[in-house]
């Protein structure tokens, strides 16, 4: 059973910069495809990027391309989501999501992820 903790969200003000964590538990994450996801009230759940399970592809969505990198520890088997400009429109719960998928690529639907972790906050004044 792969387990996901995600850390790192916050409160910050608009400009600053945060890096999220995914503790993966239960199996290498490099064994899987991993994605962030995030959902703020009111709106659906949104991809905001994803790596690849040989670390290979990245995808960002438009809204954070240029702003967003994720990256893999595995000595630690942790994600890592580097997002810097933060802005108010950044403000949402944010999902890390494993998928089995040896391909290289990244599915931005989040159905087709098996596991989820609890979601840390993130919120961006202005």
């Amino acid at each position: 059973q792969v387990q996901l903790t995600e850390s790192g969200g916050g409160l910050v003000q608009a400009g600053d910069s945060l890096s999220l964590s995914c503790v993966v538990s239960g199996r290498a994450f490099s064994s899987y495809s991993m994605a962030w996801f995030r959902q703020a009230p009111g709106k659906e759940r949104e991809i905001v990027g994803g790596i690849s399970w040989r670390g290979t592809t990245t995808f960002y969505s438009d809204a954070v391309k240029g702003r967003a990198a994720i990256s893999g520890d595995k000595a630690k088997n942790t994600v890592i989501l580097d997002l810097n400009n933060l802005q108010p429109a950044d403000t949402a719960n944010y999902y890390c999501a494993a998928r089995w998928d040896h391909s290289d690529s990244v599915d931005p639907d989040s159905n087709k992820y098996s596991y989820w972790g609890r979601g840390t906050q993130v919120t961006v004044s202005s």
